[in-house]
Parts: structure tokens; C-alpha cells; sequence
């Protein structure tokens, strides 16, 4: 037998250490081992805006299982048996998407709660406990499981110190792409508008002791939220790295012909 490892991501976080991360939504094992072997403290395996599904998963969670970036994973929604069979596949976190309400997070950490605290259904033989080897898997998996919720409204942001609060709840990650739809700014999630409305309310959440998060694909921005006070942050994804650079490249070259 066996005991649980400890989850370092949710130690970190709840220590308040800075933990920088990476988007990872190419959806494949080989591109993720790029992501797992570059030291990250976190990587978000992303099933809601990408072709993931759950074999593809596996693979990509068994890379990250072999190196030191713990890798999140965000389900396409906030459904308690796709939340079971992630839990069940050996997921050490995950993120929750459009989080709205109080209720809609209370959800959230009881699908990842045995009964009588929750509603996850109960398997002896699971990758995540070692297929039964793991002698304290049902005693400790709580404690160690990253239950983040996404805030992604104006409406939930109004709602953000009684959702950050809700008892299971690990951290708050603000998704400023979709604040920023909601706000009649879409495709600008870096306006200072949306900040101005983020702000407040993550220092609040900051101050009540709750993790706070976010993805930005500016480096220098990603820095700054880390020194304000902001404890987990995506820099970048690995879709927009690999963009960025095949464009640059090309234009690099044909600037270059004579």
C-alpha cells in the first residue's frame, strides 16, 4: 500500500506562494510533455474551449504526472459526473467555468466531495487511489484536491467575497475574456475597463485570505498581478505561443527575400 502525495499547487496557494502557469489546449499528450519538461508551477488542461476529451486527457495527465507542474483541469462545465470521472482519472484540481452564484459554487465543491459532504460517487479502484493501493486515499483527497471557481460576469463579480468564501473553495480565477464580453468589450480583455471593474475585487478577496487568479497573455502584466497580491496566473497558452511564433517566423523570412 501506499499514501496520498501531497497536492503542491493547492499547498502552494493556500501558503500564498506565487504560482505561475500555462494554458495548455492543443489537446495532445506529445504537446504537452513540451508544456510539463519547461518547469511551470501549473498547467490548465483545458476541456471547455478546446477538442479534449476524456482518452485525450489521460494521456496528457500522465505526462504532467511524471514532472513537477501540476496540471489543472477545466471542465467544459460545472457537471457533477464529468467532475467524478475527472476525480476519478486522477485530475489533482479543477477549475470550474461560468461560476454565477453562491449555490452554483456550493455545486462545484460537492461534486468533488464524498458523501455525507458531497455528492461524488464512490469507486474502490481508480487511477487517482492507484487502482486501490492508495491506503489513505478517502481520508486525504479533500485536503488535497484544487477546487477553483471562474468568475466570468459582472454579476458574479458583484457575488465574489460570498462565492470565494463558500466552504471546498480553493481559489477565484477571474476569466477577464468573458468580463470583458459582458461589459460590451468583446475580444478586449486587456481594456483598463475590465480591470478597473477585476480589481477591487480580487484586493477584497486578497484581504479575506482567498487565493485569486487569472490568464493574461502579456508576460510583463502577468508579473505585475503576481507582485499585487495575485497568487496564481496563467502568462500565456500554448495555442497563442505556437501562433505567435510560426507567424513571426514567416514574416521574418519574407521580410528578408530580395
Amino acid at each position: 500500500m501506499k499514501q496520498l502525495a501531497s497536492n503542491p499547487f493547492t499547498q502552494a496557494i493556500r501558503r500564498g506562494e506565487k504560482q505561475i502557469g500555462l494554458w495548455v489546449s492543443l489537446s495532445h499528450p506529445f504537446a504537452a510533455e513540451v508544456v510539463a519538461t519547461s518547469h511551470y508551477d501549473w498547467a490548465l488542461l483545458d476541456m471547455e474551449h478546446t477538442p479534449n476529451e476524456l482518452t485525450s486527457l489521460l494521456g496528457q495527465l500522465q505526462v504532467f504526472a511524471a514532472s513537477d507542474t501540476t496540471a489543472i483541469v477545466r471542465p467544459d462545465w460545472n457537471d457533477p459526473v464529468k467532475v467524478k470521472r475527472l476525480l476519478d482519472m486522477g485530475a489533482p484540481g479543477l477549475l470550474f467555468p461560468m461560476v454565477q452564484s453562491v449555490e452554483e459554487a456550493q455545486a462545484a465543491v460537492a461534486a468533488t466531495r464524498y458523501p455525507p459532504r458531497g455528492i461524488r460517487g464512490v469507486s474502490g479502484s481508480t487511477r487517482a487511489n492507484a487502482f486501490g493501493r492508495t491506503s489513505d486515499y478517502f481520508q486525504r483527497i479533500e485536503e488535497e484536491t484544487t477546487v477553483i471557481v471562474q468568475l466570468e460576469s459582472r454579476a458574479a463579480i458583484a457575488q465574489a467575497e460570498q462565492i470565494g468564501t463558500v466552504d471546498g473553495v480553493t481559489g477565484v480565477f477571474f476569466g477577464p475574456a468573458d468580463i470583458a464580453s459582458d461589459m460590451g468589450l468583446l475580444g478586449k480583455p486587456m481594456d483598463p475597463a475590465v480591470w478597473d471593474l477585476i480589481m477591487p475585487a480580487a484586493r477584497k478577496l486578497m484581504d479575506m485570505g482567498v487565493p485569486v487568479g487569472t490568464l493574461v497573455l502579456d508576460a510583463d502584466f502577468a508579473a505585475r498581478l503576481l507582485n499585487d497580491g495575485f497568487t496564481f496566473v496563467a502568462c500565456g497558452s500554448d495555442l497563442s505561443l505556437l501562433t505567435k511564433s510560426v507567424d513571426t517566423l514567416l514574416t521574418t523570412v519574407k521580410n528578408k527575400l530580395s
